[in-house]
This record gives C-alpha cells, sequence and structure tokens, in this order.
C-alpha cells in the first residue's frame, strides 16, 4: 500500500468517505463522458474529452487499488475526555474549512499579489490542519471504520464505467 498506515490494517473512516467520493464521482463522469464523445463532431473537442476519459479511467484504477486497504466493521471505541476532544475537533473542523476556502479563492484570483497571499495562507491552513489531526489521532479522538456495503457498490460502478467501450 502506499505510504504508512499509522499503524493500522486499513484506511481510516474519513479518507474512505472521501474515496468513496471520488470514486463515485468519477465513475458517473466516465460513463456520461464515454456516451457522450461519439456525438462530439469538434476534432478538438473530442481530443480533450478521449484525454479526459483516458486521464479517469487511470484515476479510478488508482483509487481502487485503495479498496482492499477499506475498513471492515470493527468495535467502536469511545474516547471522551471533555473539553480537549471539543476544542480539538473545533479546530480541525475550522482548518479543514479554512483550506477548502482557501483552495476555492485561489482560483478566482486575479491580482499575482493578492493569490500569492491566498497561497500562503493555504499552505498555512494547511499546516494547522496537519498539526490538529496528528493531535486527535495521537489522542483517540478521532476514530474512523467501515464502509463495506457503499464501497461494494463504487466498485461495482466503477469497474462498469471502465469496461464501456467509447468512440475514440
Amino acid at each position: 500500500m502506499h505510504g504508512q498506515m499509522h499503524g493500522h490494517r486499513h484506511l481510516a473512516w474519513h479518507e474512505t468517505l472521501e474515496l468513496h467520493e471520488l470514486i463515485a464521482f468519477q465513475a458517473n463522469a466516465l460513463m456520461k463522458m464515454k456516451k457522450a464523445v461519439g456525438k462530439i463532431d469538434c476534432p478538438e473537442l473530442k481530443g480533450l474529452y478521449t484525454e479526459t476519459i483516458q486521464g479517469l479511467e487511470t484515476n479510478l484504477r488508482e483509487l481502487l487499488a485503495f479498496i482492499p486497504a477499506a475498513p471492515m466493521m470493527e468495535e467502536s471505541r469511545d474516547h471522551d475526555d471533555g473539553d480537549r476532544a471539543l476544542h480539538a475537533g473545533d479546530l480541525l473542523g475550522f482548518s479543514k474549512t479554512a483550506v477548502r476556502n482557501y483552495a476555492a479563492a485561489i482560483t478566482e484570483a486575479a491580482t499575482p499579489v493578492l493569490r500569492k497571499t491566498f497561497v500562503k495562507h493555504l499552505l498555512k491552513a494547511i499546516d494547522t490542519h496537519e498539526k490538529a489531526f496528528n493531535y486527535m489521532y495521537e489522542r483517540g479522538y478521532y476514530p474512523a471504520y467501515d464502509l463495506a456495503q457503499l464501497l461494494y457498490h463504487d466498485v461495482r460502478n466503477a469497474q462498469k464505467a471502465l469496461s464501456m467501450g467509447y468512440e475514440r
């Protein structure tokens, strides 16, 4: 498996949810694009579609490789450490939202100095997120586990999308 799994035999629940979202989104997009590409009469646009289709196929194959590491039902352990867990969760949620908001803002920035400021702030938000996550993870405040049935459907749809033919 790619990288470290923090001593666990499987992916964390929250990252499994993101994996699910990406597989489902890209499998659906791939099916739509494969159905549409044959109707496109502009060679340049058809080439863009073909390139995107091939990229999505690669993405799905790479993402599907993580499915065997998805969590199965395990017994849950509650950790209640009072306000520390609550405050750490607030910090994690804030930093996650900040990362998303700055990433979106960067795509709208037309002024170079403002864009650089957004990038600098994004990097700080990413660092804060990592620190908050590690704090919570190390103390057992952020457990994460199981989506077996949902992932089964994701795999089935992704395999269907990958096996579909299309006009090149």
